[in-house]
């Protein structure tokens, strides 16, 4: 037991540099995308760096229920793929070491990332979610006026745009209104006024816009009718939480839902419709993609130790193919589930059971020292592209 207990110390001791330097690069692509929402948000309300800071953290659980198993994955192709080109797991099996004794740290270090996935799902999501919507209508609210910004077109309430040439912050007055309003499907109204006041809701998240002695110009398009009407004083409701309520009565989004929550709705649930078959691919999903840690990884075991040729550029290439195709699946069986077309549970756990019978085909023909054809057709592709493209052969 003691050679044993060494090499899977020596593995487990090896998977982690991988693991948090994947853990950072993918963090820091898929995080892109919310700087630029938050950093908008910066220029348009003038909110300091603590809160931009506060808002990245709360971001960050989200997109770790994602990245976690992408780094588990990649962390232990990327560490067999280096024993394998430092002939170490030549090394291994000389000393009597099979393949199937590697899977021990393999399968340890996927269950700890699957573990921690399924906290991120579970209790980490739903709080930064809630505390990343409270953060932003807080800014929102607090510094509505700023964002009024004048000469600028405005559109962030669903079905209006407005335009204000001069805004005054100190009285709230706006001169020279300008406003689009397309809420109606029906009906589409461009309403103009010299002058108006930007007033405070019925509550902390709704404003009023009360524009003065202005016209309505109102278009439908399927009666083929136009009219205008003058008006002396005329108001528009704007509601940064986007519904008529208070935020803290309003209905949580399924990914603000804790566990506990989620099983409740279903358990209770009078109507089958889209909300329904909403939060019941959200409580499978909380699942399915941590348990992608151990599918993903069990996968990654054979493609970094087969001895085939151009073996770093394949198994790599292969890694990343197999994730997508997962990612592919996964979608497609969202999609699917939603829609109602077949059960939730089939969607989105029908990828893992297709990587995992993969990796373990993978890690038979692996183990018995058999060539995967998958692979080695994969490998020798690879390796005609870099010749014609290094113009030694050809295409």
């Amino acid at each position: 037991m003691k050679p044993n207990t060494l090499v899977n110390r020596y593995i487990l001791k090896e998977l982690i540099p991988p693991f948090v330097i994947n853990l950072v690069f993918f963090m820091f692509i898929f995080l892109m995308s919310e700087i630029l929402d938050i950093t908008d948000m910066i220029v348009n309300y003038q909110v300091n760096l603590s809160v931009f800071f506060l808002m990245i953290l709360y971001s960050m659980p989200y997109f770790l229920v994602y990245i976690i198993p992408m780094s588990v994955m990649m962390s232990i192709l990327l560490t067999f793929l280096r024993m394998s080109a430092d002939n170490e797991i030549v090394a291994l099996k000389a000393g009597g070491v099979s393949l199937y004794g590697l899977i021990p740290p393999v399968l340890v270090f996927a269950v700890f990332g699957f573990l921690i996935t399924v906290a991120m799902a579970g209790w980490g999501m739903p709080w930064g979610k809630s505390a990343y919507e409270k953060t932003a209508m807080e800014v929102v609210r607090s510094n509505f006026n700023i964002g009024m910004s004048e000469g600028r077109f405005n559109d962030d309430f669903a079905g209006l745009t407005f335009y204000v040439n001069n805004v005054d912050m100190k009285t709230r007055e706006l001169n020279d209104v300008l406003i689009q309003d397309s809420r109606q499907s029906q009906t589409s109204s461009t309403i103009i006024a010299p002058r108006g006041d930007l007033l405070k809701g019925n509550d902390d998240y709704t404003f009023v816009i009360r524009l003065y002695d202005g016209v309505i110009s109102q278009v439908e398009p399927g009666r083929g009718e136009a009219h205008a009407t003058n008006f002396t004083t005329y108001d528009i409701r704007l509601d940064i939480a986007g519904s008529g309520t208070d935020m803290g009565s309003r209905h949580k989004d399924e990914k603000e839902m804790r566990f506990s929550e989620l099983r409740e709705y279903i358990k209770t649930a009078e109507n089958r419709n889209k909300r329904y078959y909403s939060i019941l691919l959200e409580l499978h999903r909380k699942f399915s993609i941590p348990f992608a840690c151990i599918s993903m990884g069990l996968l990654a075991l054979p493609l970094g130790v087969m001895s085939v040729s151009a073996r770093k550029s394949a198994g790599l290439g292969m890694g990343l193919l197999c994730f997508l195709l997962y990612y592919l699946l996964l979608s497609a069986g969202t999609v699917l589930g939603e829609s109602g077309w077949f059960h939730p549970a089939i969607g989105l756990w029908a990828p893992n059971g297709i990587m995992g019978v993969l990796g373990l085909y993978m890690l038979v023909k692996t183990a018995k020292d058999e060539p995967v054809g998958l692979l080695s057709g994969f490998a020798f592709t690879v390796g005609r592209i870099r010749g014609y493209l290094s113009g030694r052969g050809k295409p």
